[in-house]
């Protein structure tokens, strides 16, 4: 990915080694509970081990100055918002930005506390991107990722795509349907919207560069609901689908990589379709 020509963003802030521990009980036990759930008892078992006292700080690590990982995450972010500021004024709107705020271990947000393992999230209550960049490894171990650069750009345009959703009014829609439904079809309209942004951020800086698309297909492909199940236990529940299955998921970035539509009729097509099955 060549990023020579991008903006660099100036919504990033690398707070990176100043994680704060979360409390066994309140809203902190609320989340640990969520996330065993999700990631299992090995994973309840290891963070619990790392806590200490409520609203303590865990130890600081320095990190020294501009970095290459802080460098990178300002200029996809900066083509971000590059792209939607002139999609938005397009519809005769103005594109506010998202914050996005690097961190190690767990973060404390607007949306509660969150270990690094939650992955990659938006938090539409204080309208941040929150990235701990060790998750590009992961991805890679396992998941079967891709580790190079447009694949993680491509997770920061599908943050940034559920900041999109927030300000069209998609996540109002809540409630509307069935939650794990909804969860579906927001992730593959985030998918189709990081397409987008490629389409118009590579028409704009030309960063695509051989093999960029294939590694963000394996990424979108290895973090499928269907791949995730297999990977845990071997099979697959439908009815507990989240983020949509592997093929979904690259069919709707491929598309909006294809046509890089943003108008308002196509983006209502993720939430009129009868099920997010069908999707």
């Amino acid at each position: 990915m060549d990023l020579d020509e991008a903006p660099e963003s100036s919504n990033v802030e690398d707070s990176r080694g100043m994680g704060v521990k979360i409390a066994a009980g309140g809203a902190g036990g609320v989340l640990l509970l969520v996330l065993g759930l999700v990631f299992g008892p090995d994973f309840l078992q290891q963070f619990q081990g790392q806590q200490g006292d409520p609203g303590d700080q865990a130890p600081v690590k320095q990190v020294a100055g501009p970095d290459k990982t802080s460098q990178f995450v300002k200029k996809v972010l900066g083509t971000t918002e590059a792209v939607w500021g002139s999609e938005f004024q397009k519809m005769g709107e103005t594109y506010s930005a998202p914050h996005l705020k690097l961190f190690s271990d767990r973060v404390h947000t607007g949306c509660g506390l969150a270990p690094a393992a939650v992955g990659p999230f938006y938090c539409p209550a204080d309208k941040t991107v929150y990235l701990d960049p060790t998750f590009f490894d992961e991805l890679e171990v396992k998941l079967g990722g891709s580790k190079a650069e447009f694949s993680q750009a491509y997770v920061i345009a599908h943050e940034v795509g559920h900041h999109v959703q927030n300000l069209l009014g998609y996540n109002s829609r809540r409630g509307t349907m069935e939650e794990h439904d909804f969860s579906v079809r927001l992730e593959l309209q985030a998918d189709y919207l990081a397409g987008v942004w490629a389409y118009h951020g590579n028409k704009m800086f030309r960063f695509i560069e051989a093999g960029d698309v294939e590694s963000a297909i394996k990424s979108a492909s290895a973090i499928g609901d269907d791949r995730l199940q297999r990977r845990a236990g071997g099979f697959v529940h439908p009815e507990k689908f989240t983020h949509g299955t592997s093929n979904q998921r690259v069919r709707w970035f491929r598309d909006g990589l294809e046509t890089g539509d943003a108008g308002k009729e196509k983006l209502d097509t993720f939430f009129t379709i009868g099920s997010s099955k069908d999707l």
